[in-house]
């Protein structure tokens, strides 16, 4: 009997075992055939996440980020213990005991699945396990994934010490609302640091991975709340919080910035502009699109947000007064359906999704509006973020061509803003024309300012950088440039009169912008004055390809077509290089490489660019004179000799004194500059100068047109340039212009070249800057070896006998003729 048990109870065991052995090799087996082509887990110790690339203006100020997953990088030293604890105690509470993956948690998730016959499945998995889902695996819920996870998870947790996947998991995971990782979901939710957090706060994070959308909190806030609740109890029942905190946190409202409760972190970001998208521009054709967006970088623009202000202050200035002196009104061209107006939350919700400019301040922000109604002598309108209704009266379309009826519709969507006097609104419009402006450090090429048009948000095509536009006369200078390299002084003469070109197209007669011609002239009265005949005849004296290789080195075009009219700057390219080549001209001729940013660290704090490549030699010693500058050596390339940068900057601080940009630029330190205006003033120009600040504008119409009869660049961009450097000047100063060693003055008459004697003083004086070693021959003239016609006069009038200056004794004397040159603008393809 007693053989008879033990018979039977042994083949029991033998069965038992046999099957656990059984078990075990099909376990095994599973895991073995899943196991051998999983994705390799230890690449994860190597994982950079995808991180915000964030902008910093000078002062330190964050003005844009970029990025496909809004996420900050966190070290998981840095993540405060609350927060950790709390996402701990909502997904995974012996996370810091199991393996990787918690047999007991997939064992009572499988009896609840059958208990329910599939209705509840819910899930078990560890944070490990969720790290390689997220990584290395899809989500569906297949029994195939979760055994590859709980596979790779098992190897992580040899690979990775628990921190570390910690830190994988509270930075990768996603929180809702574009938020990747604990530090954004603070930020986004709370508008808070990590550190600044509640445990009522962390709980609510914590209670997000589940289903985002499915615990909103202005949605689903009841639901939130009471998984926060439970995460909160979570937190007491494993000792993490005691029972004090528990009953206040968890007696917490629950408050986020999507309720209104707190202030959204993107109030403190100013909108995007067009400083900040060329910066992200540039930077994703140098690093690669997906790298810049994902790789965390840390950018420090070189942009001075106060000049950035007045940058867009003084060009929209510029734009809203040439559009109103049009008198067109052509609106935003949107509308709002009828049956949307006679409700007001449904025509303020179509307000809302108006696509129409909201970046836009001057005299005050401009908001959009709807009109309501229209009557004789006034507009009602309905005006976003202001309650009720205002008023549009009659004298505020004074400058518009028609009246309230001709313009406007019940439902059209308008620009508006504070009218100056009074409680009503004044009617707004984003001009048609448009411009550019750019403004840089002579000496360093940092952009301090970048204006690419009206509105940002109406067009996000930078005008400075992108729009390829005629410089006309503004080209001017680099003919100058390569003549007084050649050999040519300030006071070389040139036949200012009548050229006949035969050309393919046919015979070209160019002229000056005054229809006028004035003889035998001074370079620098032909710079001053802009005479385009004189400038073609230069070209011609030092050949055309000598001035295409000026332009190119200057950088202003790539590779230049060697034609004569190129002389008057016919073939296109932008602002943003027109601007940098004349830092050029203002810093003595040396190499200027423009930038928009200073420096760009990665994501662990390593600069891997900086611009300043200088060495400054003694910055770090104390023996340096309290009053002395520290010695910065600079290996940057000469592009034109020193002495010719300072004597054609010379000629253009006459341009601004009592050339073509007298009438609107008049600045409290010496200040060069040139206007352009090409053929029929489709483009106009100016890009002027101090000691250093250099700056320029351009305006015109996306599609090419007239501007109209009048528009010239000394009469529409030199104020801009003015507006914006008086600001400029009161911030950066500026000083005379460096004269360079190896030459000496000699006064001469500005209109005829001719010498006069060191003591001479007068109206018609200038010293001219010669170079030591090379006497100036006066009197030579240069025509360019164009003929002229027996029939055509050298000159076209001339009114005065001579001009009179004021010797050393103090008597007068005459010193040779004057031309009377009559109303001269700015010149330009002409």
């Amino acid at each position: 009997m007693i053989r008879f048990i033990l018979s039977f109870f042994g083949a029991i065991f033998s069965l038992v075992t046999l099957g656990v052995f059984m078990v075990a090799l099909t376990i095994g087996g599973v895991f073995w055939m899943y196991g051998r082509d999983l994705p390799s887990h230890e690449s994860l110790a190597q994982y950079k996440p995808p991180t915000i690339s964030r902008i910093y203006s000078g002062e330190g100020h964050l003005i844009d980020e970029f990025a496909k997953e809004r996420r900050l990088f966190t070290p998981s030293e840095e993540i405060p213990d609350l927060v950790k604890q709390a996402f701990i105690s909502a997904e995974d509470k012996n996370f810091y005991t199991h393996q990787g993956y918690d047999i007991r948690g997939i064992a009572a998730a499988g009896f609840e699945a059958v208990r329910s016959r599939g209705e509840n499945v819910r899930g078990a998995s560890t944070i490990t396990q969720q790290v390689m889902k997220n990584f290395l695996l899809s989500g569906d819920r297949k029994a195939e994934r979760k055994i590859k996870e709980i596979i790779l998870a098992a190897r992580l947790e040899d690979t990775l010490d628990k921190e570390q996947i910690l830190e994988l998991y509270m930075n990768e995971i996603f929180l809702g609302q574009n938020s990747y990782g604990v530090t954004a979901a603070a930020q986004t939710y709370f508008n808070k640091t990590l550190q600044e957090l509640a445990p009522h706060e962390a709980a609510f994070l914590a209670s997000l991975p589940k289903a985002p959308s499915d615990y909103h909190p202005v949605r689903r806030k009841d639901r939130l709340q009471a998984r926060r609740d439970f995460v909160l109890k979570e937190m007491y029942e494993n000792g993490y919080i005691d029972q004090a905190t528990y009953e206040i946190e968890v007696a917490q409202p629950l408050r986020s910035v999507q309720n209104g409760d707190f202030e959204s972190f993107r109030t403190a970001l100013p909108p995007r502009d067009y400083f900040t998208d060329e910066i992200r521009r540039q930077l994703s054709e140098d690093f690669g699109e997906g790298e810049f967006f994902t790789g965390g970088f840390t950018v420090r623009a070189s942009i001075d947000e106060q000049m950035q202000l007045e940058a867009a202050q003084a060009l929209r200035t510029a734009l809203q007064k040439y559009d109103r002196g049009r008198g067109i009104w052509h609106g935003t061209g949107q509308t709002i359906p009828a049956e949307a107006l006679g409700d007001e939350a449904a025509w303020r919700e179509a307000l809302r999704k108006a696509e129409v400019s909201r970046d836009v301040e001057l005299g005050g922000k401009w908001y959009p509006a709807v009109v309501l109604n229209v009557a004789d002598q006034s507009l009602t309108v309905g005006v976003e973020n202001n309650e009720g209704t205002g008023t549009v009266p009659r004298s505020d379309i004074k400058w518009m061509k028609g009246n309230f009826r001709d313009n406007f519709a019940v439902g059209d969507v308008v620009l508006v803003r504070k009218a100056e006097e009074g409680d009503g609104w004044s009617l707004r419009q984003v001009p048609e024309v448009q411009g550019g402006f750019v403004a840089m450090d002579v000496n360093s090429g940092r952009v301090l300012a970048m204006q690419g048009g009206f509105s940002y948000q109406d067009s996000v095509f930078n005008r400075a950088t992108q729009a390829q536009r005629q410089p006309g006369s503004s080209f001017k200078p680099f003919v100058y440039a390569a003549a007084l390299d050649s050999g040519y002084s300030p006071a070389t003469i040139v036949v200012d009169a009548p050229i006949e070109v035969n050309t393919p197209q046919g015979l070209w007669r160019p002229k000056n912008a005054s229809n006028k011609f004035y003889g035998p002239t001074p370079l620098r009265t032909g710079i001053e004055r802009s005479r385009n005949l004189m400038t073609i005849r230069l070209a011609q004296e030092v050949s055309m390809p000598v001035v295409a290789g000026y332009a190119e080195r200057f950088g202003v075009y790539d590779h230049m077509g060697p034609f004569l009219a190129n002389a008057l700057g016919s073939e296109e390219t932008t602002l943003y290089k027109m601007v940098a080549a004349y830092a050029m001209f203002a810093n003595g001729g040396e190499r200027v490489e423009p930038t928009l940013v200073d420096r760009i660290q990665d994501r662990y704090g390593e600069t891997i660019y900086r611009h300043d490549d200088r060495d400054c030699v003694n910055c770090n010693s104390a023996n340096i004179a309290p009053n002395a500058a520290p010695s910065i050596v600079t290996n940057r390339e000469q592009v034109m000799d020193a002495i010719t940068a300072y004597q054609l900057t010379s000629m253009m601080t006459g341009v601004v004194d009592r050339g073509t940009a007298s009438r609107t630029v008049n600045l409290p330190v010496p200040t060069a500059g040139k206007t352009g205006t090409t053929n029929d003033a489709k483009d106009v120009w100016f890009v002027g100068f101090t000691s250093n600040i250099v700056a320029g504008c351009y305006i015109g119409y996306d599609r090419p047109r007239a501007l109209g009869r009048g528009a010239s660049g000394g009469g529409m961009c030199g104020p801009v340039f003015q507006s914006f450097m008086e600001e400029a000047v009161k911030k950066y100063g500026g000083g005379p212009f460096d004269v360079p060693p190896g030459g000496h003055f000699i006064k001469i008459d500005r209109f005829t070249g001719g010498r006069l004697p060191d003591n001479a003083s007068g109206e018609y004086v200038v010293a001219e800057y010669f170079r030591d070693g090379e006497e100036p021959i006066f009197g030579l003239t240069f025509d360019g070896g164009f003929a002229m016609g027996s029939d055509l006069p050298l000159f076209e009038e001339v009114q005065q006998s001579g001009q009179q200056v004021t010797t050393s004794t103090g008597q007068t004397t005459t010193v040779g003729p004057k031309a009377n040159f009559g109303t001269v603008s700015s010149g330009g393809l002409y």
